[in-house]
């Protein structure tokens, strides 16, 4: 907006409320991390921004009457699905997705009412080793009195304050080197008050050699690795740690209730060559070997993947299925993939953009999408001042849609609405001593218009 001086920008929002992954997706623990919407905030200032809550494009607005009123669309709705392990006993009561676990602490409105059983027992298994899975253990096993102050849904530190849960395993199918979480999230683990680090086996640990050759990354994991737990096992209140070279292969039902879950099964995995041990794209194969973990919660963080928008096909938008984005040139361009040898150098449909998850997959972190935001920004900013050929529609944006939305019976929400939802949100969390209390489905966040 500040490159182009008459740009208009008009953000539609599935929800009542702006921020996204930020409100949802970040642990409430890390305040930190959030201060990213205060960027955000700037923009929305603008006059020449509006934000159009509580509309699902797709559904309630088709795309085929939302594009004709734009010279540019971009698409940057991230990954809403997460990938299942495919393993018998998956769908067993205290068995669930890390991304349904995360939006349920932080009050998603899909996740409200997902209640999961942690008064069921001590152990819990999360499946996966990347920052979401360090972020499910920690919440699991840090202080309520802490969690208390931030901005985690009522409901979830209600549940917290009945949890039975006291060990906690991150398990991964290779080993610590190849592991996807960053050493930021590890260290938080590490320092956490009252919970005891199990030790790893030396079996893990290079020898001198082989630790000089290790990145300076690996070197101060390998020294968290290494360090005297910070509590001790015997006044610890609860414990963790992470389990390498295990893939699933079942679930297993308690034999006192055939719908709970008991225990997970892996099979053990070697290394392939014996020798990759140490390298980043080490492959490992299943050996006749298996272990049982008991479990009465357990929590698959393997991935996410973004999904097609309904009648993207209608207005000539690509999607690969198999991969989960939308096809690109790398700079945010959206392209026809059957026009050319590859999507860099495939044509670019006019007037179509992508950024984040739905244009690269999901990696990276907060600060990543919104560097990868700014480069797709820079790609329109360029093709506008190169009068690159853009949508053929009447430029209308919102205000030619106001009036269909209102035929449709859609109840929108503005950003000074949004302002009214956030204060009362804030108001009510000042009288419980924290940020804000989130209100954690929509029909609530409305009817705060209405008052």
């Amino acid at each position: 907006m500040n490159r182009i001086p008459d740009a208009v920008v008009d953000m539609y929002e599935q929800l009542p409320v702006p921020f996204g992954l930020v409100r949802f997706g970040v642990a409430p623990d890390h305040p930190e991390v959030k201060k990213c919407q205060e960027k955000f905030e700037e923009v929305a200032a603008s006059p020449r921004f509006n934000f159009v809550g509580n509309v699902n494009i797709g559904h309630d607005i088709p795309l085929k009457q939302l594009v004709p009123h734009y010279d540019a669309v971009l698409f940057s709705y991230g990954a809403s699905y997460d990938k299942k392990l495919g393993v018998p006993g998956e769908d067993l009561e205290g068995v669930y997705s890390a991304r349904a676990f995360v939006g349920w602490y932080n009050g998603l409105p899909e996740f409200a009412d997902l209640n999961p059983k942690l008064d069921a027992g001590e152990e819990a298994v999360i499946i996966g080793q990347g920052n979401v899975s360090l972020d499910v253990a920690r919440i699991l096993l840090c202080d309520l009195g802490e969690l208390r102050k931030t901005d985690i849904a009522e409901h979830a530190a209600s549940a917290l304050a009945k949890s039975r849960v006291k060990s906690v395993k991150i398990v991964g199918r290779r080993g610590p080197w190849q592991a996807a979480f960053s050493n930021k999230e590890a260290r938080e683990l590490f320092n956490l008050p009252g919970a005891h680090f199990a030790p790893l086996d030396e079996s893990f640990f290079p020898g001198e050699a082989d630790a000089k050759a290790l990145s300076r990354p690996q070197q101060r994991l390998l020294k968290m690795f290494k360090s005297p737990a910070k509590t001790p096992a015997e006044v610890a209140a609860k414990n963790w740690t992470f389990k390498f070279l295990l893939s699933p292969t079942s679930f297993n039902a308690s034999s006192t209730d055939p719908t709970s879950l008991s225990s997970v099964t892996f099979t053990k995995n070697a290394f392939d060559p014996p020798t990759s041990v140490f390298a980043k794209d080490a492959s490992v194969v299943a050996t006749p070997e298996s272990e049982v973990l008991p479990a009465s919660v357990a929590f698959r963080s393997v991935g996410y993947k973004s999904a097609k928008l309904p009648e993207m096909s209608d207005i000539g938008v690509p999607f690969n299925d198999r991969r989960g984005v939308i096809p690109n040139d790398g700079r945010g361009r959206v392209v026809d993939p059957d026009s050319g040898p590859g999507e860099l150098t495939a044509m670019h449909l006019p007037g179509l953009y992508c950024a984040g998850w739905v244009k690269n997959g999901p990696t990276g972190v907060i600060a990543t999408t919104m560097d990868d935001a700014f480069a797709t920004a820079d790609t329109i900013v360029q093709d506008w001042a190169q009068q690159a050929k853009f949508i053929d529609g009447d430029a209308g944006g919102w205000d030619a849609l106001r009036d269909e939305a209102k035929r449709r019976g859609l109840r929108t929400v503005s950003w000074e609405d949004w302002k009214k939802i956030d204060g009362t949100e804030r108001a009510k969390g000042k009288e419980l001593g924290k940020e804000r209390a989130k209100f954690v489905n929509k029909e609530d966040m409305l009817k705060v218009l209405d008052a």
